[in-house]
């Protein structure tokens, strides 16, 4: 409505279009009386109606005309205050214009507008709230500190800035409020007028909105904030664990470059020093890294998001702290041991040249009389007596004693002064001998004795009293019970002790030694039974394979067959048999009669294995197509051909059995070994049968491993180039791909992969269970070795932990 005035009405309703938030549908203008007011308000609705229509953005009115809801904007000229009873009531109207209405339409104006302009208001911070919420969510994470710390204080200025603009739109609706009710009480009668309380309702509805608008706004930024506070947190913890580990694993380098023997005490005593001063440098930086790990204690306690691996890297510093405290005790009490041989050493070396300078300054001269050769044997007796401990206990004692810390450098050592104690002892006692005799020499007379018949010659023992004595046809015979070295009698039954008997025949001028095991072989039984069952096994093995060859490969030539031989088994043979014509070959021509070389020599048989280590390779490529073989076996095992077969062979058991032998064998071999490995700790080849163990355990985890690599799917390549399997088996992953964003770390879970670490690359796979119990890898990403020390391409997978 405006007021039918050419002078002030047109420019009070341009003023009132500016004050509406909202969109003028319908204007209503009153034509005036007179020519002069006539002309002048046709003018001005002629150049003010473009306004009107203006006032309505282009883009909504398309959009609303696009979806019917309204026309464009009118301006509608009545001729009199009659004509506008028809278009609003006379309630809604004034009382200038004919109405009941006692306010006056500024107020209602101002009202009206401010009403509309908190609605929009409003409807603008929830469209700002919810672009802040996305844009948080978006937010790219960095990977320094500081970076999160800016991210930090800037997102909470934009909050606090935020949560202003809110109070203040809440605190303009509590306004809009307050003049209602101040309006409605001025009103008087007419403070039940519905469109006020309808103006009531709706503001106050606006504020509700408003309200949980901001409740749910500041629940988001709590959420939000925590999980920036959580990521600078882990971000700092990781940057703080690898320089822990990084500082761990240079303590432990400096560690082990300090060597655990040397040739000197001095020198020892200087390793002792440089332990001693890393050992209280490691115990600092222990130290520290307790109080990282209590750190990570206290953020899993925290309910942190990464809880998984912030656990695994506490574990692994505790490991590398434990590994650390370990190998520096251990080599502490090995330099220290070290010392003490070395020491002893030293004395019984000081002791030789002692010695050696005593002989040589003993004159010849003075000892001729009986008071000078005893005199020099009190000196000999009083050298004796100073003889450091290595002397009296002996090459054999001393190296059971510090048989821990040899070397072949100490051996060697050990080995000179021994033979240097040997020489030095050996001039002590001739010069004893000497002495004694010249010191027991007496002057007596002559007596006749009257001559005896002649008696059998008797020996004096020297292990009895010189007055006992035997005769040389009888024979000495003691016996006595030896305890096997580390048990306890208790322990035992006495009927399982080893009885040893020493039996001195004199008359033959040797000694002989029996062994008698009383309900049990003794050790060189057993190994020759244990060789001996090797052997029997090994050729009913090759017995076995030949039968399996010619049976059931060779039978697959056979014309005479070709009509119940499978269509699926045409030119199959290598596939289904493998290379097992090549593992007969190498057992029948040569491992027999390897191991037949050694059944009275058991301990040597480890040598045979180590020396036909690249032979038993046959074996990895068998298994690895052993998948394939038994594929191809499942579906012929029940044609007529392998029956037929089977029953000419007379075997008990299907082609699958047989197939399996190898793998068999090759896991016997290993168990015999520990067999023969367990009765000869004291024999000299044990290094050897040592050796040979860890050669057919290293032999079937690479087996196993290539078994395990065949079933890998989806990779877009050749495994081989990747080179051979190190190590493989399940892990829990960690792993981002390009830039992690906020709404990530919701998700920053573990997964379950299996890898494959290869000469050349990491391969991570997905372990998936098919039917009938058959094992698949699925490709899922790969890593290069020489990528694994330099950031990751972007189209490579971060590695944010791995769990075993």
């Amino acid at each position: 409505m405006a007021e039918a005035s050419p002078l002030r009405g047109l420019p009070r309703i341009r003023r009132a279009t500016t004050s509406f938030p909202g969109n003028l549908h319908l204007v209503l203008l009153v034509r005036p009386r007179s020519h002069v007011q006539t002309t002048g308000t046709d003018l001005g609705f002629r150049f003010s109606q473009d306004d009107f229509t203006l006032k309505m953005p282009l883009r909504d009115r398309r959009a609303l005309i696009e979806r019917r809801v309204i026309s464009v904007s009118q301006v509608i000229m009545l001729s009199s205050v009659t004509d506008l009873l028809r278009y609003i009531d006379e309630n809604q109207l004034s009382s200038e214009f004919g109405g009941t209405l006692e306010c006056g339409p500024s107020d209602w104006i101002v009202l009206r507008t401010a009403i509309e302009s908190f609605a929009v208001t409003v409807k603008e911070v929830a469209q700002l709230l919810q672009t802040f919420g996305t844009e948080l969510a978006e937010t790219e994470l960095p990977d320094e500190a500081n970076a999160i710390e800016y991210l930090l204080r800037s997102h909470t200025d934009r909050y606090r800035q935020m949560k202003d603009d809110i109070r203040s739109v809440i605190k303009e609706g509590r306004q809009i409020l307050s003049n209602l009710e101040g309006a409605r009480a001025a009103e008087g009668a007419a403070a039940e007028d519905r469109d006020i309380n309808q103006d009531r309702d709706t503001v106050q509805r606006l504020l509700a909105q408003l309200r949980e608008m901001e409740m749910a706004f500041d629940g988001f930024f709590e959420k939000h904030h925590l999980k920036l506070q959580q990521y600078l947190q882990l971000l700092r913890y990781e940057l703080s664990f690898h320089e822990m580990e990084a500082l761990l694993e240079k303590l432990s380098a400096r560690e082990k470059a300090i060597p655990t023997s040397g040739v000197t005490v001095a020198q020892i005593d200087q390793l002792l020093k440089d332990l001693e001063d890393l050992d209280t440098t490691a115990e600092d930086e222990m130290g520290h890294a307790q109080i990282i790990i209590l750190h990570g204690h206290q953020l899993a306690a925290s309910h942190h998001y990464a809880l998984a691996l912030i656990v695994q890297r506490c574990n692994e510093l505790r490991h590398h702290c434990d590994t650390l405290t370990t190998a520096l005790h251990n080599k502490h009490m090995a330099l220290t041991q070290t010392r003490d041989l070395l020491q002893r050493l030293e004395e019984t070396v000081r002791w030789c040249d002692d010695g050696a300078y005593l002989l040589a300054n003993q004159l010849v001269d003075k000892f001729q009389s009986k008071e000078g050769a005893q005199a020099a044997l009190r000196d000999i007796e009083r050298l004796l007596d100073t003889a450091p401990p290595a002397v009296h206990s002996g090459f054999d004692l001393l190296m059971l004693e510090f048989q821990t810390v040899l070397t072949p450098q100490l051996q060697t050592q050990i080995g000179l002064v021994m033979e240097k104690l040997s020489a030095v002892q050996t001039m002590v006692q001739n010069r004893q001998a000497c002495l004694r005799k010249l010191a027991d020499v007496q002057v007596r007379p002559i007596q006749l004795v009257s001559p005896r018949p002649e008696s059998p010659t008797r020996l004096k023992s020297p292990l009895f009293s010189p007055k006992h004595s035997f005769d040389v046809n009888s024979s000495l015979k003691f016996s006595f019970d030896l305890s096997l070295p580390g048990k306890r009698a208790s322990r035992k039954n006495n009927n399982h002790a080893k009885k040893i008997e020493v039996m001195h025949d004199y008359e033959e001028n040797r000694n002989s030694v029996s062994y008698e095991a009383d309900r049990e072989e003794n050790p060189d039984q057993h190994k020759r039974n244990v060789m001996k069952e090797l052997i029997e096994t090994e050729k009913v093995y090759v017995e076995e394979l030949l039968s399996v060859l010619l049976g059931y490969r060779a039978e697959m030539d056979n014309p005479a067959l070709s009509h119940i031989l499978p269509p699926e088994l045409h030119n199959k043979k290598e596939l289904l048999f493998g290379n097992l014509p090549e593992i007969y070959k190498f057992h029948s021509r040569i491992f027999v009669q390897d191991l037949e070389s050694c059944l009275e020599t058991p301990e040597r048989v480890g040598a045979r294995f180590l020396e036909r280590k690249e032979n038993f390779q046959v074996y990895e490529r068998y298994c690895q197509n052993k998948p394939r073989s038994e594929a191809l076996w499942r579906q012929c095992s029940d044609s007529l051909f392998f029956q037929q077969c089977q029953r000419r062979l007379e075997h008990k058991l299907g082609l699958d059995s047989y197939l399996l032998k190898p793998v068999q064998r090759l896991t016997k071999y290993q168990l015999l070994l520990k067999e023969l490995l367990k009765h000869s700790t004291d024999s000299p080849y044990v290094s050897e049968l040592q050796g040979a163990l860890n050669a057919m355990l290293d032999l079937l985890k690479s087996v196993n491993d290539s078994m395990h690599q065949i079933a890998i799917t989806g990779y877009e390549g050749e495994l081989s180039d990747l080179g051979r399997v190190l190590m493989q088996g399940s892990f829990s992953v960690w792993m981002r791909r390009g830039v992690m964003r906020v709404k990530d770390i919701a998700r920053f879970k573990p997964m379950q992969r299996h890898l494959f670490l290869h000469e050349r690359a990491l391969l991570f796979c997905k372990r998936r269970e098919e039917s009938g119990d058959q094992t698949s890898y699925s490709f899922k990403h790969c890593l290069r070795v020489r990528d694994t020390h330099s950031p990751c391409p972007a189209d490579q997978p971060h590695l944010g932990g791995l769990k075993r």
